[in-house]
């Protein structure tokens, strides 16, 4: 098969790779149908995680069931599926309370390499979960977002506690600060600020739900938020980039009592004990339990009452990687989905 390996920062490769095969009866492996270029892929290849050899890329992945081990029981060959891009066993303790990113047993997709033409999908009944049916070829997008960007949008709005009656700023405005525009749009926000400096990002978030948008960033940033929220700040706020002045932004744009949920992949990010304890903020985050929020996200996609799809503003080949890759670090493109 075709899978994108990255081989050094900047360095990204299209090549010939086994063919996936059953290592544990609990296995399956799907023939992708769509994969796609994550904003956290471009830390090792901006050089700024640390590359051990020449490793496959991708964790988002939708497609079609092609084979699965002896104890697969829940899902069957032909089924059109969507996976997190953390494999988890969903019957632990910690998966039935609805943290399957914090599972025993998880296995990173990361690890194995989505960008391909086919993937092997461990711990497979607790994993995917099959679509309603063959989708319409349209849908096959907002599917794909649902693999990770749409359910860590999700999971910020709902760490962040939006609902009725809040105001929600985001902070990021990358394919998953975007979806969190929308998770808070339909988990019923009153308000939503979107801060962005890109013109294409900012209609998107208003097609999403954003009511306003602030362009300014740091310290100027929470000021105006909180010009927009009558001095006090949001109640909920969206961290969705991963960096120290986000972080510092999402919390000092907070009011006293509100919610800050951060789901964007943290790097060299400190929190001062004396502003945190003084802020009065609630801090709540991590790597998304996506799988928790598959089955109704699926719904909501397949009766397209949502369409996340909107995010992916570039298509290209799974052999033009390398190009998906540049366009993303250029900000040329918001995110790119790769056609196997």
């Amino acid at each position: 098969m075709r899978g994108a390996v990255l081989y050094a920062p900047g360095d990204v490769r299209v090549e010939q790779r086994p063919d996936p095969a059953i290592i544990e009866p609990t296995d399956a492996i799907i023939r992708l149908s769509a994969t796609c270029v994550c904003g956290s892929d471009l830390w090792p290849y901006r050089g700024a995680e640390k590359l051990d050899g020449p490793v496959p890329m991708g964790h988002e992945y939708v497609g079609v069931v092609e084979e699965v081990g002896g104890q697969v029981t829940t899902i069957r060959p032909g089924q059109f599926v969507v996976g997190s891009f953390w494999a988890t066993d969903n019957t632990c303790e910690l998966c039935r309370a609805g943290y399957q990113s914090g599972c025993a047993d998880r296995v990173l997709m990361g690890t194995i390499g989505t960008q391909s033409q086919l993937a092997r999908v461990p711990l497979a009944d607790g994993t995917l979960v099959a679509t309603p049916g063959m989708p319409d070829a349209d849908l096959v997008p907002s599917l794909l977002a649902a693999s990770d960007v749409l359910g860590t949008g999700w999971f910020g709005a709902v760490a962040a506690e939006a609902g009725p009656g809040k105001t929600v700023a985001v902070v990021g405005d990358g394919a998953v600060g975007l979806c969190g525009v929308l998770a808070a749009r339909r988990l019923g926000a009153e308000r939503i600020i979107a801060m962005s400096r890109h013109a294409p990002r900012q209609e998107l978030a208003r097609r999403f739900g954003a009511t306003d948008i602030v362009t300014e960033r740091g310290d100027e940033g929470v000021e105006r938020i909180k010009e927009l929220t009558g001095g006090l700040g949001a109640h909920s706020v969206i961290e969705a980039v991963g960096t120290q002045e986000s972080m510092t932004q999402a919390i000092r744009a907070t009011r006293p009592g509100g919610h800050v949920g951060f789901v964007g992949v943290a790097h060299d990010v400190a929190l001062p004990g004396d502003e945190l304890f003084f802020s009065l903020v609630h801090l709540h985050g991590g790597p998304a339990p996506v799988r928790q929020y598959l089955p109704e996200l699926i719904r909501l996609i397949c009766d397209r009452e949502i369409d996340p799809g909107q995010v992916f503003d570039l298509t290209l080949p799974l052999d033009q990687a390398a190009e998906g890759y540049r366009a993303m670090d250029e900000r040329r493109a918001i995110k790119v989905l790769l056609q196997p």
